[in-house]
């Protein structure tokens, strides 16, 4: 599923395409897509002028010229693109916009996990938690003192810190030196502040490279990422730790694959 640095990647190439751009057409072939139920999505959005852009966690936030919202989330499979009239039209595109410039937005979603989300008014973070880009160490050192959960499930948890997943949340506790098994209200100080410098320098570096392509992941000019080259512990089972050379293990921890080094992140005594 897409996280922080994909959707932003897609914010980043959506933006300067389209806001400012006035939705003169929209096409909605699949009305299940769409929440909440009986929304009138097409009422609401023809022949509105799209004002802004932003990301907001895992959420791709649209503000008009009217002042309401909405969201798209991606989900697994979701890609949102900015395509010419002429393009062809991929099965599985649900959703169409059809700009002022000729060009057409296109959100396709083969699975269905993502959709789209009317907000109106509404505040678009919702009980979402801080972003994690600007979460200070005593912020998150104080949600964690919170939960019994290992650290890894407590971080995916979008109420806890918005934006995560399973990628980058490897990745953190890797470059922490943090097993992923260890009880959240038990980490000290010390390591929260590792932990949170940790967070925001894998993001960084995501996105610096646009995030990651695993599969189906590509930005709003139909273009993949490239982080996953650079990938230290996520989806390397077995691979030799590029850190102290040890290898990668893997294991689920809800339902999800969870990759580490127990040599750079060693269980509590």
């Amino acid at each position: 599923m897409p996280e922080l640095p994909e959707v932003q990647t897609v914010v980043n190439t959506l933006s300067p395409r389209v806001t400012g751009a006035t939705i003169r057409a929209v096409t909605l072939h699949r009305i299940d897509i769409v929440t909440p139920i009986g929304t009138d999505l097409v009422k609401h959005l023809t022949n509105r002028v799209i004002s802004q852009i932003e990301r907001r966690g895992k959420r791709i936030v649209f503000t008009l010229d009217d002042g309401n919202r909405f969201f798209i989330h991606l989900g697994m499979t979701g890609r949102l693109t900015v395509e010419s009239l002429d393009s062809e039209i991929l099965k599985h595109t649900h959703l169409i916009f059809d700009l002022h410039d000729g060009s057409q937005v296109r959100f396709r979603d083969p699975r269905r996990f993502g959709g789209v989300f009317w907000l109106g008014s509404d505040d678009p973070a919702g009980t979402m938690g801080p972003e994690p880009m600007t979460l200070r160490a005593d912020e998150l050192f104080a949600k964690l003192k919170k939960t019994k959960r290992f650290v890894k499930t407590a971080l995916l948890d979008q109420k806890l810190v918005a934006g995560l997943g399973n990628i980058y949340v490897d990745e953190a506790l890797h470059a922490a030196g943090i097993y992923p098994k260890l009880r959240a209200d038990r980490l000290n100080r010390q390591q929260v502040e590792k932990l949170t410098v940790a967070i925001k320098t894998v993001l960084k570096r995501a996105l610096k490279h646009r995030g990651s392509t695993l599969r189906d992941f590509v930005d709003a000019d139909g273009l993949k990422g490239a982080f996953q080259k650079l990938h230290r512990v996520y989806d390397r089972e077995g691979k030799p730790c590029l850190t102290c050379g040890g290898s990668i293990k893997r294991i689920v921890l809800g339902g999800r694959s969870t990759h580490f080094c127990p040599k750079c992140q060693k269980r509590s005594k």
